[in-house]
């Protein structure tokens, strides 16, 4: 059985106490049949810390881009152009919009992500896109963007039917986290069954969103089992089966080999 984590920051786990170092992290997910992991990236200065940190591991792979949260720290939209160039980046972001933390600065994460969108059409790479109470906005600017040119995943999807119907309508991807097995999540679980199984994608957002019944520990990658359980039974399908299914969405979206 081969699962992927599609949503992992890497460089932001526990490594003093929890793991020893990414070869660790990367054992136990293996344990799991967790075999291949996207580390994500939320800005450009931290793209390098964490290409340092994982070195040439073949069970990782990279995205970059910068966090709706942290355009305020220093980027140049020439650096993302370049970064996006390299082999070993598959996916453009993490990139979106959230006016839940700050809504006064909407237009100018409106800008960033636009022009994340033109860098993954340039390079033809999928746009992992994060969006919070902004769900029309989101959405117009991929549709303007034309960010179905080079696909796109809503990652750790947590809003409301009709956006999900809207995103599959465009080809997107949605990707479900650990917050589907939260007691109170019963309408995120709804949507998890309306999903196609050629658009799901499996993630732990590490080391956020821990999953039942871990709630209250750091999240990993290993623990993406535990949410493809969950989505199995919701589906009314085999583990193996999600498994296949998820993994080859992955490899179809991010034009990766598996």
């Amino acid at each position: 059985m081969f699962l992927v984590d599609s949503h992992c920051h890497v460089d932001f786990l526990d490594y003093k106490t929890v793991h020893c170092d990414v070869s660790d992290l990367v054992d136990k997910a293996q344990i799991k049949n967790v075999k291949l992991i996207l580390a994500v990236c939320t800005t450009l200065s931290g793209f390098y810390t964490m290409m340092s940190m994982i070195g040439h591991c073949d069970n990782i792979l990279l995205s970059c881009g910068v966090h709706p949260l942290h355009i305020d720290n220093r980027y140049d939209f020439n650096e993302l152009w370049y970064l996006a160039k390299r082999k070993n980046v598959v996916a453009i972001g993490e990139t979106g919009l959230d006016y839940h933390a700050n809504q006064e600065d909407k237009s100018q994460q409106q800008i960033v992500f636009r022009e994340h969108i033109r860098v993954g059409r340039a390079f033809h790479k999928p746009i992992i896109v994060h969006t919070r109470n902004a769900r029309e906005d989101t959405l117009a600017i991929l549709r303007e963007e034309k960010a179905y040119e080079c696909g796109s995943v809503l990652h750790c999807f947590n809003e409301d039917l009709a956006m999900a119907r809207s995103a599959l309508d465009y080809g997107f991807y949605i990707s479900f986290s650990g917050i589907v097995t939260f007691k109170n999540a019963e309408s995120l679980r709804e949507i998890a069954r309306f999903i196609p199984l050629d658009r799901l994608l499996l993630e732990s957002d590490s080391p956020y969103l821990t999953p039942e019944p871990y709630r209250g520990m750091e999240n990993q990658p290993a623990y993406v089992r535990n949410i493809a359980e969950y989505i199995a039974t919701l589906k009314g399908i085999s583990l193996i089966d999600l498994a296949t299914v998820t993994t080859k969405n992955f490899s179809r979206l991010f034009h990766v080999k598996i």
